[in-house]
């Protein structure tokens, strides 16, 4: 079997201004001529081999025509059988379970006429099985990705990186779970098993053929596309039947850029039990919860008080988005019951949107019912696990933090004023290996940034801890109605930046070598260019 280089990172090395950018930074050519030698290493010994497989196929989502999806389905090669969980009957890929410390070898094949990558979200990998977009693979060809798992326990998941069309691939159904566990997780008691549910929250857009819905214009690319049917596990009008017992609920904002404000109909607070990075050190309380693009919360719902016969609904409730302009009160909105079709509603400062359902408006995003009755022995324990907090003093630019800051100007997502390239890293994004970096995204904080939008930012490899919000005084009113459910305790690697907005985290940069991305998850936004490499040697 071959594996070839693929075609946009070998036009890449042709280009007179990489040779000069390699020549003063060798780390950059070293990443890349790594995609040549992606074949199985004869001394990596994994615990785990599995094949993953890229297609497009028809499914059945709704009554009438089947929907054309891309789809990933795996097997397991050798290992534990529950490695893999298929769901054939939704878009999204199979959920990944692994243990911390087991050694994984992935082949992904394309079997797409499209070029492709998955990116591990969250996980501490080597650069070159990271899934930066110029390890992208064409039709027929393999992947094969090798690394131990050294996250702590944690909801990661996976989806497409690819350059330009990482929006389009997510949306079309390139993304699944991927699930940590390890011992200190398993000694606690948490519910498990059946009790312990992932939840996918994503909106899609289908006519009346039952197609997905992706229009590519420059209005969308700029607020992000917004669908006007919530998905739940891939699933349209998803209702989750439950005992009277607690349950470990799993979510993964997997849309591509709406934000949640999660809160129950009845006005129960939300525990809080884990963020992206794993558990919190203990039970957190929140009237509701944001939860941006890419960002997963685990929380500790305890039905038992409950009578059988109940319903509740988890909303997402009326927030402002700054420029985005979208509060509640426009378009068809409230409730999920009932199919939704594509529709124009209007937006805050007279832009249209392709939603029926507005960013920051009122609606239903998950049914739960209670149908049966069940004695759970599960108790929330008090001390969940113990986080180390990451000081400044030990950062190697305690005084001078490392400012990312974000803008849309000119039609343009940048970050830093830069726009995307492969082969353009800066001499400010260029880091020591083995070092604690002190980071802040500013979104206005300082100034004006055009047109002012909420960013979720991703950076790649480990996770890092927030250690400071602050909000300039304009968008303090923006700021109010979402500030009481931003959870910044924990360990992180999503962080939602709000307009006005800095916020400050401190960033280890462990163990490996070479290129590793950050960006906004907002995947209209990266696609646009809002997305860097940083160099790490």
């Amino acid at each position: 079997m071959k594996y070839k280089t693929n075609a946009q990172r070998r036009n890449l090395l042709k280009f007179a201004g990489f040779t000069l950018t390699a020549t003063a930074f060798p780390g950059i050519l070293q990443a890349m001529d790594s995609r040549i030698k992606s074949t199985a290493s004869a001394n990596f010994h994994p615990d785990v081999e599995i094949e993953l497989k890229m297609e497009s196929i028809m499914m059945p989502i709704f009554d009438g025509p089947r929907t054309r999806i891309w789809k990933v389905y795996g097997e397991v090669l050798k290992g534990p059988k529950q490695s893999v969980v298929n769901l054939n009957d939704t878009h999204l890929g199979p959920i990944l379970r692994f243990q911390k410390g087991q050694k994984i070898r992935i082949f992904l094949k394309n079997d797409l006429h499209a070029e492709s990558i998955l990116h591990w979200h969250g996980l501490h990998v080597p650069s070159k099985m990271d899934g930066n977009p110029m390890y992208a693979i064409n039709h027929g060809e393999t992947y094969v990705y090798e690394f131990e798992i050294l996250n702590r326990a944690g909801t990661y998941w996976y989806h497409a990186h690819t350059h330009s069309v990482t929006a389009k691939q997510v949306y079309s159904g390139l993304a699944g779970l991927l699930i940590v566990h390890d011992q200190e997780e398993q000694s606690l008691g948490l519910p498990s098993g059946q009790y312990d549910l992932p939840i996918v929250i994503q909106d899609r857009t289908f006519n009346r053929q039952n197609q997905l819905v992706y229009a590519n214009n420059m209005m969308q690319r700029m607020q992000g596309f917004l669908g006007d049917q919530i998905m739940i596990n891939g699933q349209p009008d998803f209702a989750l039947k439950v005992a009277t017992r607690p349950y470990r609920l799993r979510f993964l904002n997997g849309s591509n850029s709406r934000i949640y404000k999660l809160a129950w109909d009845d006005g129960t607070p939300l525990t809080v039990i884990g963020v992206d990075g794993g558990l919190l050190e203990k039970p957190e309380t929140y009237p509701y919860v944001m939860l941006a693009p890419a960002e997963r919360i685990e929380l500790w719902v305890d039905f038992s008080n409950k009578p059988v016969g109940t319903e509740l609904s988890l909303k997402s409730l009326e927030f402002s988005a700054g420029g985005m302009g979208m509060m509640g009160g426009m378009g068809m909105m409230g409730g999920m019951g009932g199919r939704r079709r594509m529709g124009m509603g209007m937006m805050g400062g007279g832009m249209m949107s392709n939603s029926t359902i507005p960013n920051g408006s009122d609606f239903s995003v998950l049914k739960v019912r209670i149908d049966r009755k069940e004695q759970g022995k599960e108790i929330l324990p008090k001390q969940l696990t113990k986080i180390t907090s990451l000081q400044v003093s030990n950062a190697a630019n305690p005084g001078h933090p490392r400012t990312i800051r974000l803008s849309m100007r000119h039609m343009s997502a940048l970050l830093n004023g830069r726009s995307y390239k492969m082969n353009d890293i800066r001499p400010d994004e260029i880091i020591p290996v083995n070092s604690l970096q002190l980071m802040e995204f500013d979104n206005g904080f300082q100034g004006m940034n055009g047109m002012a939008m909420p960013h979720p930012m991703h950076l790649h490899g480990e996770q890092f801890q927030i250690i400071n919000r602050q909000v300039n005084s304009r968008h303090q009113a923006t700021y109010a109605t979402v500030s009481k459910g931003i959870i910044s305790s924990g360990w992180k690697d999503t962080v939602l930046v709000m307009p006005g907005e800095k916020v400050t985290i401190l960033k280890p940069f462990n163990d490996f070598k070479g290129l590793f991305m950050y960006h906004c998850h907002n995947l209209e936004h990266e696609d646009m260019g809002m997305m860097r490499d940083l160099l790490i040697q």
